[in-house]
């Protein structure tokens, strides 16, 4: 048992399991600001270039409802909503990879312009010694 809470720890302590969990946190975030960004922003706006129609409560009604009994209806306006959810989630992403690809792109081009300091070889290192211990001893 104790070798397993070792393993467990080890586990949970990587850096990807950490680097997974604040992906889930920060996904969960984006999803309320996206699912705001549709509901508050862009469904009124559809709403107003299709007429007011809120897409929600779009549906095909197959059993309307009685006495004692439900209606029964494809809901497709939810589903219509979804998908505009999941298009402007997927297109964020697709804006956000792309400018971190550029970005990554940019600075490796600026630490590839960086010249990198020349080593000398050991015999470069000793004629340039040599010459300095001439040029103190003629100094004096």
């Amino acid at each position: 048992m104790k070798q397993f809470i070792m393993d467990f720890k080890e586990f949970v302590s990587r850096g990807n399991v950490m680097d997974m969990a604040v992906g889930v946190v920060v996904g969960g975030a984006f999803t309320k600001i996206i699912n705001s960004l549709v509901e508050n922003i862009i469904t009124p706006f559809l709403g107003l270039i299709t007429g007011k129609v809120d897409l929600t409560a779009l549906r095909l009604v197959i059993i309307p409802a009685g006495e004692g009994v439900e209606e029964l209806s494809l809901k497709y306006g939810m589903f219509l909503q979804s998908l505009i959810d999941f298009l402007i989630i997927a297109f964020s992403l697709f804006c956000a990879i792309k400018l971190v690809t550029a970005l990554s792109k940019r600075f490796e081009k600026k630490h590839e312009e960086v010249p990198e300091e020349t080593e000398n070889t050991p015999d470069e290192t000793v004629c340039i010694l040599r010459e300095i211990r001439d040029l103190l001893e003629k100094k004096d």
